[in-house]
């Protein structure tokens, strides 16, 4: 049934034409396509939907590319995308199921101006294509359902939830001065010309100001802004073995005017740029077992990939999934002085933005933090609204990018440590570990740049990420070493039970994560951590040479 629309008491500002718009023609098709099946029209293949939602992005954009001290690129733009959700059959089986789920999305653009017949009609015409695929699709579950062998998990395809009701203001245009930040753009990536061996480099400025729209035949109607600016450096050298050799740096705030101050970022660039000649000059590493520290950059990162992805919800069923920890509630997981939660209604953690935050999800559910493990224990999984195995109900965190269809994914996951001790101590005891292993050293990870992780039964339950800055720390007393072609390598279970202490200081790794729905921004936050034994093989190493051409003065 089409659910109740919302009081006037409950709208925190007008409602605004685009979700009126959604709203009217969202009620009309439900209640057509229900009174056109019940009336049996084509009645083998003309099906009622039991629900239905519209989720519109309008997003304006500004961006800024410079390379070698000059601008490549300066645009604007603004961009309305509308993802109609058709769902037919009952919560229990529906045209979503297994291998299905992603046909349940249909996209079109809409206009750009509040013209109510012109978003009606456009919204009118994707949802007749969507209601299309999903009769296609249900027809094909229901045959599939005839004769295949008894799934592990039966849980029901769509939860559910009560309508939620929140009118937030609607983002304004993104308005940066377009020249200033031209100059201050190109000013970074001209810095990399103090550096001859750098011979690729990119400096990119986004900023995005989006409004999300969503409203369902269960009653709900949402509307939220989020506000983002994000500057990245990224720089390439190659060091004369032929191995390609990169670091980046990124800078985030809700707007420009909260990026860092230009003498802030020109001195992160010099270091970098630094770092790079460095590295290419730097050994290359053997494979290595043995103890580590994860600065807490790369812990976060560490995290996010080894033990973040592991616990969204709809890799616990399916007969594909590996189902890492999904016999694993109630035990522990972790070491008893770590606990990691997923906040996505923290904005920031200490002075850092968190990129990660949002108030509503891609199903109009309510951001709420969910407490994934406390002191070791697994205690529950990041839920969209595919219920999964004694886990029936979103806890908010259905994610997607535009055109996809949403799924359990992180926000803002946060690692706390009651077992917290000084940098200095935390090497001590780096050392120590390597001495009692017959180490000559153990390693110190400064930076992590990515990694993926595989989740799925067909290959190993592995993961490998990927290093930047690696150090080995000598147990005899000689300094620290950067070394270079580092891969962290191992399975999630036994990496996550060799963590032996952390550090004092928590650190903010702000991204972006790509999934089987989409890109989207995250945020991981941990403090430093020692591993009694991590595994490491070399990188791929390439065979093209340096630049022959000498760069121009």
């Amino acid at each position: 049934m089409f659910g109740p629309a919302p009081t006037a008491g409950a709208q925190q500002q007008p409602t605004p034409v685009l979700l009126d718009a959604m709203t009217t023609e969202l009620h009309r098709a439900f209640i057509s396509l229900g009174k056109q099946a019940a009336a049996g029209q084509s009645a083998d293949k003309l099906l009622p939907p039991y629900f239905l939602s519209y989720a519109v992005s309008d997003a304006s954009f500004a961006s800024i590319q410079a390379q070698y001290g000059a601008v490549v690129n300066s645009a604007a733009s603004h961009v309305r995308v509308a993802d109609v959700q058709v769902r037919l059959g009952s919560p229990k089986l529906d045209n979503t199921h297994g291998t299905h789920r992603g046909t349940a999305v249909n996209s079109a653009e809409l206009p750009l101006t509040d013209d109510r017949a012109a978003l009606e009609r456009t919204l009118w015409l994707a949802t007749n294509t969507g209601y299309g695929n999903a009769v296609d699709s249900f027809l094909r579950v229901k045959t599939e359902a005839e004769v295949r062998a008894k799934e592990e998990d039966s849980s029901p395809d769509f939860s559910e939830e009560k309508p939620q009701t929140y009118i937030g203001k609607p983002a304004p245009l993104v308005v940066i001065d377009q020249v200033a930040w031209e100059k201050r753009v190109a000013a970074l990536s001209k810095i990399f010309r103090e550096f001859p061996d750098v011979y690729q480099n990119a400096v990119v400025l986004t900023v995005q100001n989006e409004t999300d729209y969503f409203a369902s035949s269960e009653g709900s109607q949402v509307v939220t802004p989020h506000l983002s600016a994000r500057l990245v450096v990224f720089a390439v050298t190659r060091a004369d073995d032929g191995m390609d050799l990169f670091r980046d740096a990124t800078f985030e705030a809700e707007t420009a005017d909260g990026l860092p101050a230009q003498a802030a970022m020109e001195a992160s660039i010099r270091e970098l740029g630094k770092s790079l000649e460095q590295l290419r000059k730097a050994p290359v590493t053997e494979p290595f077992d043995g103890p580590a520290i994860l600065g807490g950059r790369a812990a976060a990162v560490f995290f996010h990939e080894v033990l973040g992805h592991r616990l969204e919800g709809q890799r616990q069923r399916g007969d594909e999934e590996g189902q890492t920890f999904t016999k694993d509630i109630g035990k522990d997981v972790l070491p008893t002085f770590l606990s990691v939660a997923d906040d996505p209604t923290r904005t920031k953690f200490g002075d850092t933005w968190l990129s990660g935050s949002y108030l509503y999800d891609d199903e109009g559910e309510k951001a709420r933090k969910v407490d994934l493990i406390d002191d070791g224990v697994l205690k529950t999984f990041l839920m969209s609204r595919l219920p999964i195995a004694n886990f029936g109900d979103s806890n908010g965190h259905g994610r997607a990018q535009t055109g996809r269809m949403p799924t359990g994914r992180q926000g803002n996951l946060i690692v706390t440590s009651t077992n917290m001790k000084p940098e200095a101590d935390l090497r001590k005891q780096l050392i120590e570990e390597a001495k009692k292993q017959g180490k000559p050293y153990g390693l110190y990870f400064e930076d992590i740049s990515s990694g993926f992780a595989v989740t799925t039964r067909s290959s190993p339950q592995a993961f490998s990420v990927m290093p930047l800055v690696v150090y080995r720390v000598y147990v005899d007393g000689r300094p620290d070493e950067l070394v270079r072609g580092v891969s962290i390598v191992g399975t999630p279970q036994a990496a996550l039970k060799r963590i032996l202490d952390t550090g004092d200081k928590y650190e903010v790794f702000n991204g972006e994560c790509g999934a089987e729905s989409g890109t989207v921004p995250v945020s991981a936050v941990a403090p430093a951590m020692l591993v009694s034994e991590i595994e490491t093989q070399k990188q791929a190493q390439g065979t093209a040479r340096p630049p022959i051409l000498a760069i121009p003065q």
